[in-house]
């Protein structure tokens, strides 16, 4: 695990210089406190922060060929690649190293982009080809490794791990784009095709860029993707059986490391069943921990200790309050863009205790993308049965008057929601979902925009992403599509964005077992009954795992980490919404409207609407402007 970042000129070769791309690695040196280098070629130039994991001694980066031929950097793991090297030297490659990022060098002399689709693991790599004067720029299926990327108005190309990589460059002009910021307020976090910083790209999960010098640069091509097609077939007990055995190798394969090794545990399913899976190929006792809150109503604590006990881990836990308010700032650098998943608080405290021990740490995260484990799956599929009982063009001309006539209650749990239900079910299914896992709906982004920032946005609508998404999904049914729209939308742009930041901040690499590639394509191929039944997400997985996890951890209610936003407007952050109210910092953008921010702040206040969500999302934009622009 790793940070890297670099340089290419794609008109001429004239000469990069290392001191640029040392001041571009050294912005992000948190992502590797073990070791740093720097390559430099005839109009090229490559960085590399260093977290040693596999190779101690001899994985060190920039790596070239043996001839010169190809360097790369590589920010990851590649958890095949033993076999891939014994692949390799059948076929008379000679390797010098025992690390995971000569097979990438090898691999793609043998096989060209084709090796990407041999390789099992989390990667972003840059690998220079001297005989063809190119660049290739390359990400993992589902974007867990994060690869920014710009070209500068000399035909300069700037890539890095990090947004803050690219902003040490001196000719990286920053201006913030509006769009970007559509988006955030959406969802909470800038989505993976998106970025708050004009002209800079994310490379997206799945994706490899090649840059040939004097050529153009090139659009981003897709080398994989996924299709729910419920093509499993067996008996519910042959895919039980077959599903653990994807499981199990998937935990295996991450549990290769040459440092210390553990999990996160928080008592739920996801993470039990990977700890329970490293204690059954483990010969000592699993290292795992837990972060709890001082509020029993928030904390989890008792269900880890009692999987810890199960499988007799080395447990540690610590109990924070839900009020880290405190962190803000840290988490605003981490970041660089805004983001508004609060759970990211937690998230950190949680990395900087796994990191007292170990260097390396599983996590159960992907499993509720896969299989339908969310609640937003469980009424999606819900509503789109009541939507089947209406032909379409009388669908929202009954419902749309019933929404109408409902009163609104934000304040009640969303099944008691009449008037919710009834506007998404006037909606097309994407569109409904679209809103759905949304932050901020349209109506209210709108009151906050001036005139001037919504003719900015062109038409542009943060929620065409998920129904476009959705549309062309390759999936047979609309719970599949509502997936597959979570693992290319959701999952890279909030979900492991938010475990890259938070533990590389502290040096901590993260791995998710159950987002192996081959575990999910096995997941989306089987009938969506055997993802989601009687209102129960994961059910195919809940009952392959009562082997190993009792039914009061399979089957209690999902909790995840809560903070209380809210009360904190209310409270300790009041004076942060005040500051809100006056519109200084926000107002000066010319985006938001003075008197709406003002009635918003007011409003939660007074307690007469939550806006709790809302003043986080605008509190950490304006720390994220602050930091980019100056404002």
């Amino acid at each position: 695990m790793c940070g890297i970042a670099g340089i290419f000129h794609l008109s001429t070769p004239k000469p990069v210089d290392p001191a640029r791309v040392r001041l571009m690695i050294d912005a992000i040196a948190h992502r590797g406190p073990d070791g740093e280098g720097v390559w430099t070629g005839p109009g090229v130039g490559l960085g590399h922060r260093r977290l040693s994991i596999i190779d101690l001694a001899g994985g060190d980066q920039p790596m070239a060929s043996a001839d010169g031929r190809l360097v790369t950097v590589f920010n990851g793991e590649i958890y095949n690649y033993r076999t891939l090297r014994a692949e390799l030297e059948a076929l008379g490659h000679v390797f010098r190293t025992h690390s995971d990022t000569e097979c990438i060098l090898h691999g793609w002399r043998a096989w060209g982009a084709a090796c990407l689709d041999r390789f099992t693991g989390m990667f972003a790599f840059a690998l220079y080809d001297a005989e063809r004067q190119s660049l290739v720029l390359a990400r993992d299926r589902l974007g867990v490794k994060p690869l920014f990327y710009a070209e500068l108005a000399d035909g300069t190309l700037l890539f890095g791990s990090e947004l803050k990589a690219l902003l040490a460059h001196p000719r990286l002009r920053r201006a913030p784009d509006f769009t970007a910021v559509e988006d955030y307020l959406a969802f909470g976090y800038v989505p993976d095709d998106a970025c708050l910083v004009a002209g800079v790209k994310k490379l997206a999960a799945a994706h490899l860029l090649v840059a040939d010098r004097g050529r153009p640069l090139g659009r981003p091509q897709r080398w994989w993707d996924i299709a729910f097609s419920a093509g499993a077939r067996g008996t519910t007990a042959a895919l039980e059986e077959e599903l653990v055995d994807h499981m199990r190798e998937a935990v295996r394969s991450r549990m290769i490391a040459d440092v210390p090794l553990g999990a996160f545990l928080s008592g739920g399913v996801d993470s039990s069943s990977v700890v329970a899976l490293m204690a059954e190929a483990s010969r000592q006792a699993v290292e795992t921990c837990s972060i709890g809150f001082d509020v029993a109503a928030l904390d989890e604590t008792d269900y880890a200790r009692q999987i810890a006990a199960r499988f007799a881990t080395a447990h540690r836990e610590r109990l924070v309050s839900p009020d880290s308010y405190g962190l803000v700032d840290a988490l605003a650098a981490a970041f660089d863009e805004p983001f508004a998943d609060a759970s990211a608080l937690p998230g950190y405290s949680l990395c900087a205790l796994a990191r007292e021990r170990v260097t390396v740490a599983l996590s159960g995260d992907g499993a509720d993308e896969a299989m339908a484990g969310y609640r937003r799956h469980r009424f999606f599929a819900a509503e789109n049965r009541a939507r089947a009982l209406l032909p379409e063009g009388l669908r929202a001309g009954v419902f749309g008057t019933l929404a109408r006539h409902y009163p609104k209650a934000d304040w009640a749990p969303r099944p008691l929601r009449a008037r919710a239900t009834f506007e998404a079910l006037a909606r097309d299914p994407a569109e409904a979902y679209a809103r759905a896992v949304g932050v901020t709906p349209p109506e209210m982004r709108a009151r906050l925009y001036t005139p001037g920032a919504l003719a900015a946005l062109a038409g542009h609508r943060a929620e065409d992403r998920w129904v476009k998404t959705m549309r062309h999904a390759p999936a047979e049914d609309w719970l599949g599509r509502a997936q597959y729209a979570d693992l290319m939308v959701w999952l890279p742009g909030d979900i492991l964005t938010k475990v890259d930041r938070t533990s590389m901040a502290h040096g901590l690499e993260v791995r998710e077992p159950l987002l192996d590639h081959r575990l999910l394509a096995f997941e989306a191929s089987l009938p969506a009954a055997l993802r989601l039944r009687g209102g129960q997400g994961k059910w195919l997985m809940k009952r392959a795992m009562r082997r190993y996890l009792p039914d009061p951890i399979l089957y209690r209610p999902k909790m995840g980490f809560v903070t209380p936003i809210a009360q904190w407007f209310r409270g300790a952050l009041a004076g942060e919404a005040e500051r809100i109210a006056q519109g200084a910092r926000l107002g000066a953008t010319g985006w938001f409207a003075p008197d709406a921010l003002a009635a918003i702040a007011a409003e939660h206040r007074a307690g007469r609407r939550d806006h709790g969500r809302l003043l986080w999302q605008l509190l950490m934009l304006e720390k994220a402007l602050g930091r980019l622009f100056g404002v």
